[in-house]
């Protein structure tokens, strides 16, 4: 055995299974943290904008869900029942598993604080 490997051995920094061709797992990804700041929450409301209108309030006549004045504990059960597939949708099951349990908390407590 070289002396170079005999060494690496020794020092714990190759081991039987590094030997065997094993490689280490791939780090975890890395998430932003939850931004739940009176301006963090705006920013995410924004995005629920396309479909459920600025600050929550559809256009007439659509067919969509608004979500200005609605109790707070609807929008965070609604919310984490689509993320968990409890509930039906096209798109929503998808964009709640983006946020964070707090960030739900907080859409719901900002919608629920819109004037419908």
């Amino acid at each position: 055995m070289n002396h170079h490997f005999a060494s690496l051995l020794a020092a714990g920094l190759l081991t039987g299974a590094g030997l065997a061709g094993a490689q280490t797992p791939a780090p975890a990804p890395s998430f932003s943290a939850s931004n739940t700041s009176e301006k963090g929450v705006r920013d995410l409301a924004a995005t629920c904008a396309a479909c459920h209108g600025t600050n929550g309030r559809v256009a007439p006549n659509s067919t969509l869900n608004g979500l200005a004045g609605k109790p707070r504990s609807d929008l965070s059960n609604a919310l984490r029942q689509f993320r968990e597939g409890k509930r039906s949708a096209t798109v929503m099951h998808q964009i709640a598993k983006g946020y964070s349990e707090a960030e739900l908390d907080a859409l719901a407590d900002y919608f629920s604080k819109q004037s419908r």
